[in-house]
Formats: structure tokens, C-alpha cells, sequence
């Protein structure tokens, strides 16, 4: 789960400002990113090893939807909606998506909080923690219920299958970090005749019994495969959610792997303090074995 007592834990006892700095540049380089290009507003650029990025808008019921869009340069692809974890869209995120890219995706990084914020608003993990940004972003996240997921992503998924990168002959994928975990589940339920893989990383929030909604509950009205990649400290502090996930996969007939990985919660993501390279090129391997076989 998205742990803040956890996570400010981290950051008073084990990572100083400078300190995490390092940490966070030695993992960028490792994430295997073709570029660290930066666009303006509006313009199309080219991101190396053949891709093309641009920033992302789109007017939707809420306000204005934004985020960022990365595609192979020649040819249509399996579209990918990327929810970001708490911290929201920065470079890590835009990287992750590049990275994915150049594997032959079209991948669209949404801002889950333009409801009240576009664009970025934490340069990476280091700056959210010292801004306290889980008490900015409380309010943002809690107008993202099951219901507001669902309209972002299917305008996401309208939008996608428009643009000339995309091949909507093809399924969608989705995946999520933390927060963005659950997201990938609403989504699959919004949009069943679409999106046909999902892939939950350290995803808090997959099982909440007093709620209707609650992703597991959901599961009967997808038609996607899921990938629920679980923090190894997460599966510590609940260990019957993995069962309770896997068990609804099952009674609705959908593919679930659901796998407690050897990493501590944001243990994929290159500027967390939890990242694990080995661990996350594990979870990273087996996202594209949910989309190649699915997509």
C-alpha cells in the first residue's frame, strides 16, 4: 500500500536530501532510458533509439486531461495508459514510458491530478518528500474514485485510438505504481472491449472490503489479464490480500498472476527509495510477457 508513515520513515531516517539525490541520479542511468530529452508545450521531438514524444492535453468532462505521449516514430502500436504513483508525472515516470516505448508501445503517461494541478509538480521523489507532498496531494487523490478513473480512461483510450501512432485493431494496455495500481483495474472494468492487459505494481488498494467498488469486486466486468506485482514489505503487513485478489481472478475467469516480488513497496521505480534494480527488471520482464501475450 502506499504507506506515508513508511515512506516519511525513509526520508527521515535513511535519506538525506543530498544523499537520496545520488541514489536517484545512479538509478535513472540504470533504467536503460534512450533519452532525458525535454519537450516544450505543444511541440513533437524526437527521444532517441527511434522515438517521438510530445506533451499531452485533452479537454475531458473534469477540466483539461494532460500528461505525456511517446511512440515508436514509424508505425502503428499497441496503445499502453500509464498511471504514475502518488508523486505524479515527472522525468522517472517519462523515462519508465520511453523505456516501454522502444519496445514497441505507444504509451500515454496521464497526470492523475489535473483535476486541480497540471503538468508536474514534483521533479522526483526526493522533492515530494521534502515538500510534503502527501499533504498537497490529499485532496487531489481523493476525488480519484473508481468512477473518475473509468471517464479519464476511457477519454484516454478515445483519444489513443485516434491517433495515427496507435493500431486500435489491437488491445490496450494499462499499468500503475502505488496508487496507480487499483487505477489499471477501474480502468480494465471501463473499458472492457478495449483494454486487455493490466499490470498492478506495489498497488494499494486492490482489496477493500467495505467498499462496493473495490477493484477485486470489479474483476467480473473485465476482460483483461492481470499482472499484480507485490511488495514483498506490503505482502509482510497483509498477506491475505494476494489470496483475496487472486481468489475474485478466479471466480471471474480472468488470468491473474499474482506474485510477491523480492522488493520493499516502490521497489520499480528508479527514483524511490525502495527501487531494486534486480527485482524491478524482474517485474519489468514480466510486464512484457503480459503484453506480448495479450496485446
Amino acid at each position: 500500500m502506499c504507506d506515508e508513515a513508511k515512506l516519511k520513515t525513509w526520508a527521515a531516517d535513511a535519506v538525506s536530501r543530498r544523499q537520496f539525490g545520488v541514489l536517484a541520479g545512479a538509478a535513472a542511468v540504470t533504467a536503460c532510458t534512450p533519452s532525458d530529452v525535454t519537450n516544450t508545450e505543444g511541440s513533437q521531438a524526437d527521444s532517441g533509439a527511434d522515438l517521438t514524444e510530445r506533451p499531452f492535453t485533452l479537454t475531458v468532462e473534469d477540466g483539461t486531461m494532460d500528461g505525456f505521449f511517446v511512440h515508436p516514430k514509424e508505425g502503428a502500436h499497441p496503445a499502453v495508459i500509464f498511471w504514475p504513483d502518488i508523486a505524479g508525472v515527472r522525468e522517472s515516470k517519462r523515462n519508465m514510458a520511453r523505456r516501454l516505448a522502444g519496445e514497441g508501445y505507444a504509451v500515454l503517461v496521464l497526470n492523475p491530478y489535473y483535476r486541480d494541478a497540471g503538468g508536474e509538480q514534483f521533479a522526483d521523489f526526493a522533492a515530494f518528500i521534502q515538500a510534503d507532498g502527501f499533504a498537497a496531494v490529499g485532496p487531489w487523490r481523493a476525488k480519484l474514485d473508481a468512477d473518475a478513473v473509468g471517464r479519464d480512461a476511457v477519454a484516454a483510450a478515445s483519444w489513443l485510438d485516434a491517433q495515427d501512432a496507435v493500431d486500435s485493431a489491437r488491445g490496450i494496455g494499462t499499468q500503475g505504481y502505488c496508487m496507480g495500481g487499483p487505477f489499471t483495474v477501474w480502468s480494465a472494468a471501463a473499458l472492457p472491449d478495449r483494454i486487455k492487459a493490466a499490470a498492478s505494481f506495489h498497488g494499494g488498494g486492490l482489496v477493500r472490503e467495505d467498499e462496493p467498488l473495490s477493484p477485486h469486486r470489479v474483476l467480473d466486468r473485465v476482460q483483461a489479464a492481470f499482472l499484480i506485482a507485490v511488495a514483498q514489505d506490503d505482502d509482510a503487513e497483509a498477506p491475505e490480500v494476494k489470496g483475496a485478489f487472486a481468489q475474485a481472478a478466479e471466480l471471474a475467469g480472468r488470468e491473474a498472476k499474482v506474485e510477491v516480488y523480492a522488493g520493499d513497496h516502490g521497489w520499480t521505480v528508479p527514483d524511490s527509495p525502495a527501487y531494486a534494480e534486480a527485482a524491478a527488471e524482474q517485474a519489468y520482464a514480466d510486464l512484457l510477457s503480459l503484453y506480448g501475450a495479450n496485446l
